[in-house]
């Protein structure tokens, strides 16, 4: 197929890891000569990253594809991504879909089109390779791809057959990538990855040799974020460097999964509650002004409900700002289908309303903290007012001004301009 000029729509799901390889896979059409349109325009070639992190993220990825191949029949459909390497057949078979590229052929979807060979999706423990991955050109945030895979093995968790064994750029590479993305003009970059603190674990490098690398580099962006980071990476010497730094932001996003030491244990996590509420304890006192976001699965497999109430209660007393809320999903291959206790999915459901309640009052309560405070945000592109996002994540909204784009600016935070 001749790429030459040829309307490419791209449509991203999932993860922040999935919209830079998605940013990338677009450079990387550009360059072999397509034009990028938007998802809702005519295009002849339609990309589509899936995730496949729960049942319903894979229901979703289908939907989406057999809307496209109903709505744009002559398009090439090309399918990538997690759902992609661990149910390519099943792809393969829905009507309209032109290729599906595992996680090892993803970045090679120009070469594909043209019609040059490739290969099946690979097992997991054959994904050694690291891509580099970083979306910049599209949005005034840049997500940068540090780390891929995963060796952690969580009993309820497709990630490591999707993405494979843990992998990492080096931090000469990373930093090359932050100051492409700074020099298009992007002002805040996230660092992104499956696990980022396993960052360089098989190099000899450390996450935060990486974090004061960027620190201190010249050229590179004017704001760092890290996307998440697991409980026991997160070190003293971790948080501490980030209360000093200039450029990395007063946020940290920790998966905590459970407030429960047994359900933690049943899900194979890798640390206590105990250890937890330290972590965010250290955060609270060398950075009062922190933003801390939670990730809280509901329902899994052997959490009964005296067990969800004690891990509600202990959720309910960590000081942190927001709860990111997920029902336990059954998925295939998973050792957590062996746990003998199935929650009911209505009862899951009630359990995940009952923490987003709590959810509800942190976000509030953090929120009422800063009234009346100056705080600088970065305004983002987009329709309709202007919002963007202060250094420790409060989302501002402020009546439509296009000169705000892409700057950061001092903005007094009242009730009325921030949004939930």
């Amino acid at each position: 197929m001749d790429l030459q000029g040829k309307r490419v729509a791209y449509i991203t799901l999932g993860c922040k890891l999935n919209f830079s390889e998605t940013s990338t896979i677009r450079r990387d059409l550009e360059r072999a000569g397509t034009v990028s349109v938007g998802e809702e325009e005519e295009a002849e070639i339609v990309v589509i990253n899936t995730c496949s992190v729960t049942d319903m993220a894979e229901k979703k990825g289908r939907q989406v594809i057999r809307k496209i191949a109903r709505r744009s029949p002559g398009a090439r459909v090309v399918v990538v991504g997690c759902y992609a390497q661990l149910r390519g057949e099943e792809l393969r078979a829905i009507e309209g879909v032109h290729l599906v590229l595992g996680a090892d052929e993803k970045f090679s979807v120009a070469d594909r089109l043209r019609g040059r060979q490739g290969r099946l999706p690979c097992d997991a423990p054959g994904l050694e390779r690291f891509d580099p991955a970083c979306s910049y050109g599209d949005r005034t945030r840049g997500f940068l791809k540090i780390q891929d895979g995963c060796d952690y093995s969580c009993s309820y968790c497709t990630i490591p057959g999707a993405r494979g064994k843990s992998r990492s750029a080096s931090i000469q590479q990373v930093m090359e990538m932050a100051r492409e993305a700074a020099g298009s003009g992007v002002k805040e970059i996230i660092l992104t990855g499956v696990n980022t603190g396993d960052f360089g674990r098989r190099s000899g490098e450390t996450f935060l040799d990486l974090l004061q690398a960027l620190d201190r580099m010249e050229g590179g962006a004017e704001r760092y974020r890290v996307s998440s980071i697991e409980p026991n990476l997160l070190t003293g010497e971790i948080i501490d460097f980030v209360a000093s730094s200039r450029r990395f932001m007063p946020h940290f996003h920790v998966p905590l999964q459970s407030g429960s030491d047994e359900v933690l244990a049943l899900m194979g996590r890798r640390y206590t509650r105990d250890l937890f509420a330290d972590r965010v304890e250290r955060a609270r006192a060398r950075i009062p002004d922190v933003f801390i976001g939670v990730d809280v699965i509901a329902g899994m497999r052997g959490e009964t409900d005296e067990l969800f109430e004690e891990s509600l209660r202990f959720i309910s007393g960590l000081a942190v700002s927001r709860l990111h809320v997920f029902p336990y999903s059954e998925r295939s291959g998973t050792r957590a289908l062996s746990i003998p206790r199935v929650v009911p999915v209505v009862e899951r459901r009630r359990r995940v309303e009952a923490l987003l309640a709590v959810s509800d009052e942190k976000i509030a309560g953090f929120y009422r903290r800063f009234e009346g405070h100056t705080r600088p945000v970065l305004f983002e592109e987009g329709d309709g007012p202007s919002r963007g996002f202060t250094d420790n994540y409060i989302r501002v909204v402020l009546p439509r001004d296009p000169s705000l784009v892409n700057r950061i600016e001092p903005v007094r935070l009242e009730a009325s301009n921030m949004e939930f």
